[in-house]
């Protein structure tokens, strides 16, 4: 039996001469110190960064979870609440999204002032369960449009109770914590 033999380098490319070419050719591949260039217009498609984007809190298993849903140009708490008396999509539900706030129609009112959010419920907050308020709180203190920049954490949202008499007895002020739970504000 016949072994043939082949050679060890390639075509002929002795192994010194190989390597020194791989190195120069990678060395052509890297960055060039010159720093950044124009390179022509943001990418675009159907969300941009400016693109306006309200949050709903719905139900999961520990807790509240905030989904996002598109919002047009100039949304503010309204717009996020609508959302979230939407209740969750098919695809959120099938992801084990629910919500607690009680079924059938009802108008939730919110407005927006300096660093906070009126919100005028049509229950009494006794008549809801506790993370059903959560989920309006969180909701309200998430929204776009809130003057004053504050983060969501550090919006004061003044609930107001259908039913009560007006004046400042009607309403107490919450904020929604880093883990999507309404806590009164003199409970910090």
């Amino acid at each position: 039996m016949r072994v043939r033999r082949t050679a060890r380098h390639g075509a002929g490319w002795p192994a010194p001469a190989a390597v020194l070419f791989a190195l120069v050719a990678l060395a052509g591949c890297g960055v060039t110190d010159t720093g950044p260039s124009a390179a022509g217009a943001p990418a675009a498609g159907a969300r941009t960064a400016g693109g306006a984007v309200v949050r709903a809190y719905f139900v999961a298993a520990h807790g509240t979870w905030p989904v996002t849903r598109p919002a047009p140009p100039g949304a503010g708490p309204q717009t996020a609440l609508n959302a979230l008396l939407a209740g969750p999509t098919p695809a959120e539900r099938a992801r084990g999204l629910v919500t607690a706030l009680p079924a059938g129609t009802h108008r939730v009112r919110a407005r927006a002032a300096q660093g906070a959010v009126d919100l005028y419920l049509p229950w009494l907050v006794s008549e809801l369960d506790r993370v059903a308020v959560s989920q309006l709180v969180c909701t309200a203190a998430a929204a776009p449009g809130i003057p004053g920049g504050k983060r969501p954490v550090d919006v004061v949202v003044r609930v107001h109770e259908s039913g009560l008499p007006s004046g400042a007895a009607d309403s107490w002020a919450v904020t929604c914590d880093e883990s999507g739970v309404a806590v009164p504000v003199n409970g910090r």
